[in-house]
């Protein structure tokens, strides 16, 4: 009885569980599936003049925007696949020709202790991408240089070096043709905010101090071919056919469509979750034990019977003495 009552407080956790669905939009979840049902996704634009420090600044810019070529594919099969959308496409559109043309102003935030650079457009530039493509919203995500403290460790995790490093990162951004924030990447409506960097673009090298014996650890900019090879490393794509994704970008692009993924297709699942009983283990089938002899049952030896007091023998009173007369 106790196992089956556990059982239904489970089940009643999980169902309340399933039920409170996180909104990460910065509208009703409802308001923004009813007024968002065209999506279209700008090409990944660059920030070439923001905070990328490589001495080789123009050469880690083009593989840069190669690999947002090579990679945005992707972005618009995930947000197909969340269901949330009628219909989602890559617009056509030159990515430093829009970037320009958007009049793309970067802030550099710090919100929450979350540093990234945010980036405003001209809203009648943004209404004339809206109408153009005759779209609901459009998502444009960019990429810049970002510089900010962090720590690095060591290969084996025995020393560190905290400092300012230089990074790569992404911020994304869906926008309606008023120019309204309806979704934001860093995203502050998680209840643990995360923002990882895209890529390190320096690193401290412990192995080169260590060999020399200094005292102090160089911190170096990685080589183009290294930034290269980093973007290239690539998987199958699990939604596109014959096609691969970048390992970076398929991290980056899992990231934002988890805070996007609260549609309907989304909801849709969460239905039929819940509506699925909980399974609760069937009671084990009885097993036939033979019945156990039957005890001996105790039978109290009868009492012994109290002995029977002797009667004391009737002793004849004596006879009289007859007195004789003395002769």
């Amino acid at each position: 009885m106790r196992r089956a009552v556990n059982m239904v407080l489970i089940g009643f956790m999980v169902l309340t569980a399933f039920g409170c669905a996180q909104n990460y939009y910065n509208i009703p979840r409802e308001s923004y599936e009813k007024k968002v049902r065209v999506l279209g996704v700008v090409p990944i634009l660059v920030d070439a003049e923001s905070d990328i420090r490589h001495p080789e600044k123009g050469a880690v810019v083009s593989l840069l925007k190669e690999a947002n070529r090579k990679n945005e594919k992707e972005l618009v099969a995930l947000l197909k696949d969340t269901g949330s959308y009628f219909s989602v496409r890559l617009l056509d559109e030159d990515a430093d020709q829009l970037f320009t043309g958007l009049g793309a102003r970067r802030e550099r935030r710090d919100d929450g202790g979350v540093i990234y650079n945010k980036y405003f457009f001209r809203p009648e530039a943004l209404q004339g991408l809206v109408d153009r493509h005759k779209t609901d919203a459009v998502m444009i995500v960019t990429a810049s240089g970002l510089t900010r403290q962090d720590k690095f460790y060591s290969s084996n995790l025995l020393s560190y070096l905290a400092g300012e490093y230089n990074f790569l990162t992404f911020s994304a951004q869906v926008l309606d043709r008023d120019g309204t924030v309806l979704w934001e990447y860093p995203n502050f409506r998680q209840r643990i905010i995360s923002y990882p960097a895209f890529m390190a673009l320096q690193y401290p090298d412990f192995d080169e101090a260590k060999a020399n014996a200094a005292n102090e650890v160089e911190v170096k900019f990685k080589t183009v071919a290294g930034i290269g090879r980093a973007l290239a490393k690539s998987e199958e794509s699990r939604l596109q056919p014959k096609a691969s994704v970048s390992t970076l970008y398929r991290d980056l692009f899992d990231a934002m469509v988890s805070l996007m993924g609260s549609g309907r297709s989304a909801e849709q699942k969460e239905k039929t979750a819940t509506a699925q009983p909980v399974a609760v283990p069937s009671a084990p089938a009885p097993v036939m034990v033979p019945p156990a002899p039957a005890a001996p049952v105790a039978v109290p030896a009868s009492a012994p019977e109290p002995p029977v007091a002797e009667q004391p023998q009737a002793i004849a009173p004596p006879a009289p003495i007859q007195e004789l007369p003395v002769k």
